[in-house]
């Protein structure tokens, strides 16, 4: 058996990828597979249910758990099965950054396990030689950097937008052309890697921010006995309440580029 299957992150590139594979202007695909850490905004969630109603292709929605609970439930030392990637700050003032575990269990593994699934294999299970996965991912020729090789044998990842040279702008301008609305950005709305633009856009959702907050402060309350540093989910390592978060115009300073750089990989 051999399929082809979209690593569909519901952001700019992937959605545009998605669309232009439903038009011909990109090789078919047998599925799309969302991998949720049920964390996203709500616009996001209601941006693919969008998608779906576009697409011919099946979209396939796979979970591993809740990543916000299972941060939550760290904090009070109820489940240690997570790493994320929060700011450090030690008593003697020396920063640091925890490692980001949390994109392949949270994105990566659950859509490697529906892969599995999907070409008929249980768990433990070897993958026979004649069984095959191109794995669509969406990813621009500005954004070089984030292909890498499948460490999965049987999975092939393929950059369809890299061998075109279409670049995130491009993939706007697209949308533009065929009448599709702007896709959102996604990223979990707890995420350490956003800049200050994306937080101001998840402060807009009273009920999104509280719940950031909530947690940035679930974080700092954490079992001292293993890590003894505080952590914090903005880069400034303050609690997020208390960041300034207006942009450069706001404050009457030049603008200077703060974009993202995709780090959760999908």
């Amino acid at each position: 058996m051999h399929l082809r299957i979209l690593s569909l992150g519901a952001g700019v590139q992937s959605t545009t990828l998605a669309l232009m594979i439903e038009k011909g202007e990109m090789p078919m695909v047998d599925y799309a597979i969302f991998s949720d850490t049920q964390g996203e905004p709500q616009k996001v969630y209601d941006h693919l249910d969008w998608l779906e109603k576009q697409l011919s292709y099946p979209l396939l929605r796979v979970t591993h758990r809740n990543l916000r609970q299972d941060i939550l439930d760290a904090s009070v030392g109820k489940y240690k099965g997570f790493e994320a990637p929060f700011f450090t700050l030690s008593k003697e003032g020396k920063k640091g950054m925890l490692r980001r575990q949390c994109t392949f269990d949270y994105k990566i593994k659950p859509i490697q396990q529906k892969v599995r699934e999907l070409l008929g294999y249980k768990k433990r299970q070897r993958v026979r030689k004649e069984d095959t996965v191109d794995m669509y991912m969406g990813i621009s020729y500005d954004e070089l950097f984030r292909m890498k090789y499948s460490p999965i044998k049987y999975i092939k990842n393929i950059y369809p937008m890299v061998d075109k040279e279409i670049t995130r702008q491009k993939c706007f301008e697209w949308m533009e052309k065929n009448n599709y609305p702007k896709p959102p950005r996604s990223a979990c709305t707890f995420c350490p890697y956003h800049n200050n633009e994306e937080w101001r856009a998840i402060k807009e959702n009273k009920d999104e921010w509280d719940k950031v907050l909530e947690l940035d402060r679930a974080i700092r309350n954490q079992d001292k006995s293993k890590l003894k540093d505080d952590l914090f989910l903005h880069q400034q390592r303050k609690p997020l309440d208390e960041v300034d978060l207006r942009s450069d115009e706001e404050k009457g300073q030049m603008s200077l580029l703060d974009e993202c750089e995709g780090m959760c990989g999908v």
